[in-house]
């Protein structure tokens, strides 16, 4: 069959979405071709906010336009969270909840012979788990080493839909970093739910898998993702700082700069403890950039809290924002709680405000570095006879292209 694949969301559902399609080609169906009818057409969603469950549904329509006689298959953190509500469209033939997802080649094998549109189960009992890896791009590869959460933050659906934290153990998920780096792969990028959890199920440690992986041989580095500040501990930020492959790059989650708004969502640190973290990298690794989850509107967020979140942030040496702005999701405790709701005019001012925050912190970033020695790893995409590539302090830069240099790494001066 001709398979279609489109991915919506995080890291994570690339790296799932790579490893599926893999699979489907080791089976012998393929991949669609530019202007070709598609058989099946496989999205995998989001649902990380009502803006993500809008996108997965605009999508839906899409792949309807354009593929009008293909079977639609809906998967992902929507498809598990409200697989009745994808149902009411008509566009849709199957919906697959996450744990399902996973089994989407024996789907595709035996598709005729199903009779049912709808195979969930309570992804909460779920508790095997296979690592993955995005291989679409030959220079960056997502490596998921980690899948679910065992927090319940009081605004957050994602234990729902991707149920408890789980992992492989470290062998065969560096096995697996080994197969991608064989293939090609210059850069890995580790992802998963809440990766500094890694090693929960299998009676090992996040900093464990990162020595293994730090001892493979080859010319590649690696960048952390999104990692709790509470499990960002003082030892692996020295191990990034004297390691052999990883980037000095970090992404943690703030969420709140309020000590107050960081209780109501139950997060598991302070904001004193987030800023010990940043201080400690930016003392070992001066030029590390440090990307900061953010939230703004959330349920309790008083114009004083809010106040109190901005000085805070625009106090602390980080790179850039990535900012999120609160949607009510049904199920969360938040709901549950009698506290104050900030209007949605409000909360988009306060996005706004973030935002500018984070362009005048990375362009700060930016102009520090001008005149640096810095590594960069060229990639493949051309735009008007320029490629771009990343330093490993992820500064973004640009060049005249030059196909002998995708995929390899360069000394420059920024």
């Amino acid at each position: 069959m001709t398979i279609s694949f489109h991915t919506l969301g995080c890291k994570l559902n690339f790296a799932e979405s790579s490893s599926l399609g893999r699979e489907l080609l080791r089976r012998g169906h393929r991949r669609v071709a530019q202007g070709e009818a598609a058989d099946v057409c496989v999205l995998n969603t989001c649902s990380v906010t009502e803006a993500a469950d809008h996108k997965g549904r605009q999508a839906i329509h899409r792949l309807r336009r354009q593929y009008p006689d293909a079977v639609i298959i809906v998967t992902g953190c929507y498809a598990q969270l409200k697989p009745h509500e994808i149902l009411t469209m008509p566009e849709v033939d199957y919906v697959l909840g996450m744990n399902e997802k996973f089994s989407i080649p024996d789907f595709v094998d035996r598709l005729e012979q199903k009779t049912s549109q709808l195979y969930t189960s309570d992804i909460r009992r779920v508790r095997h788990f296979s690592p993955s890896y995005s291989s679409d791009d030959r220079t960056r590869c997502f490596l998921k080493i980690q899948d679910g959460c065992d927090y319940f933050c009081t605004y957050c659906t994602i234990p729902y839909a991707r149920g408890r934290s789980r992992n492989a153990d470290v062998a065969s998920t560096v096995a697996l970093a080994r197969q991608a780096l064989d293939e090609g792969a210059k850069e890995l990028v580790l992802t998963g739910v809440n990766i500094g959890d890694f090693g929960k199920s299998t009676g090992e440690t996040f900093i464990d898998f990162l020595h293994a992986l730090d001892a493979l041989q080859g010319d590649f580095r690696v960048r952390i993702s999104s990692c709790e500040p509470n499990l960002l501990t003082d030892e692996i930020i020295e191990f990034v700082a004297n390691s052999r492959h990883f980037a000095p790059h970090f992404h943690i989650p703030l969420q709140s700069g309020s000590n107050e708004v960081l209780r109501i969502m139950r997060r598991r640190y302070t904001r004193e403890l987030f800023e010990e973290r940043v201080v400690k990298i930016k003392s070992l690794m001066p030029h590390a950039f440090i990307g900061v989850d953010c939230m703004v509107g959330v349920r309790g967020e008083i114009e004083k809290f809010f106040q109190d979140y901005l000085q805070f942030i625009e106090s602390l040496p980080v790179s850039q924002l990535h900012v999120f702005t609160y949607s009510e999701r049904a199920g969360t405790r938040m709901l549950q709680m009698p506290l104050y709701v900030v209007p949605q005019k409000e909360r988009k001012r306060r996005s706004d405000i973030m935002h500018a925050v984070s362009q005048e912190k990375l362009e700060l970033f930016y102009q520090q570095h001008k005149g640096m020695t810095a590594t960069v790893l060229w990639e493949s995409k051309r735009e008007a006879d320029m490629m771009y590539g990343f330093t490993e302090n992820y500064i973004k830069v640009s060049r005249p292209y030059d196909k002998s240099k995708v995929n390899t790494f360069e000394e420059i001066i920024i």
